[in-house]
């Protein structure tokens, strides 16, 4: 269902649905009753949102404290960004724009998209702020820490046919990685991994376990730095799990430089902008669902190896050639 409330400062209205259990329905007479006590800690907010009518139903149509509870209707209001979200120091650079998409260099550290304590600082709500692009709509998405290219779409009505692209798995994906050399992986490169991942709610990392493999990954070393030990790696996935890449790597004994998750987990660790994971999208090519024509972007940055080394050696950058 559409929202009634449109797009403000680049972010979307929350919608919200009110339960239809009984216990609900008797402890709560009204939508506003229910709002209370859904989100005690933000009781006073809600009551200065009611009262100056940000807070509508379904239909549109704003709530008083005497609007009767509706099972299975529809809330719509704006949420408050948080107030000590991080701050993001760096802007995607757009790669190409047209009236059906918007392809974006993502750089390293800045989400996808609103989630979790990063909401103002994400691509999809500072383009569409900027850009005056409220149907703006990512195509897939990219790990906060991975760089590279996103594809967004620009009008709803296109959204749902770059979408189908991305989720049948009809896009070629290239990325590449700096990680460690290993012996044994540098003679059987390429090598392709299976395995199951899950992802459990809850947990930051996803895990591989036990069970017919739902993730693959194609790993192939490009380029040796064997005076510092490490290696460029080209990763070319055939699906698209949570941390698959990541994981894969950490699972073939290199794990990729900077990865706070592999190969030892440091949750909740501030953001150091100066060793960002080495983790690129370099590229993703398709063929465009509305007019047949082959579609290719390509990255324009490259991976900066130098913060892994000691200090006072030289710069140093690893670029697929």
């Amino acid at each position: 269902m559409l929202s009634p409330l449109p797009v403000r400062d680049g972010l979307n209205p929350t919608r919200l649905v009110l339960p239809h259990d009984d216990a609900t329905v008797a402890r709560c007479p009204t939508s506003y009753a229910w709002l209370l006590d859904r989100f005690p800690d933000d009781r006073t907010r809600l009551r200065e949102k009611v009262a100056a009518g940000e807070v509508v139903t379904g239909r549109g149509t704003p709530i008083t404290p005497d609007t009767p509870y509706e099972p299975r209707g529809l809330l719509f209001l704006y949420r408050d960004p948080p107030r000590d979200e991080p701050a993001v120091p760096f802007e995607p650079e757009i790669l190409h724009h047209d009236a059906d998409l918007l392809v974006v260099d993502k750089p390293h550290f800045l989400a996808t998209m609103p989630r979790g304590r990063w909401i103002r600082n994400t691509v999809l709500v500072r383009l569409r702020a900027t850009l005056d692009l409220p149907e703006l709509s990512p195509a897939h998405r990219l790990d906060r820490p991975t760089a590279g290219v996103l594809v967004l779409t620009v009008r709803r009505e296109v959204r749902g046919a770059y979408q189908t692209l991305f989720q049948e798995r009809r896009v070629r994906k290239v990325y590449e990685a700096v990680a460690p050399l290993h012996d044994d992986l540098s003679v059987a490169t390429p090598v392709t991994v299976r395995s199951r991942i899950v992802k459990h709610r809850g947990t930051a990392p996803a895990q591989e376990v036990p069970g017919a493999p739902n993730a693959e990954s194609r790993i192939t070393l490009v380029a040796r730095d064997e005076a510092r030990g490490l290696g460029l790696y080209r990763l070319e996935p055939h699906t698209g799990k949570t941390h698959q890449l990541r994981l894969h790597m950490a699972s073939l004994g290199v794990p990729i430089l900077h990865d706070p998750f592999w190969p030892v987990l440091r949750e909740d660790v501030a953001d150091d902008f100066a060793r960002p994971l080495q983790l690129l999208a370099r590229a993703v090519e398709f063929r465009d669902p509305l007019d047949g024509a082959l579609r290719r972007f390509e990255s324009r940055r490259s991976l900066d190896i130098d913060g892994a080394l000691p200090s006072g050696t030289a710069e140093r950058q690893v670029v697929l050639r």
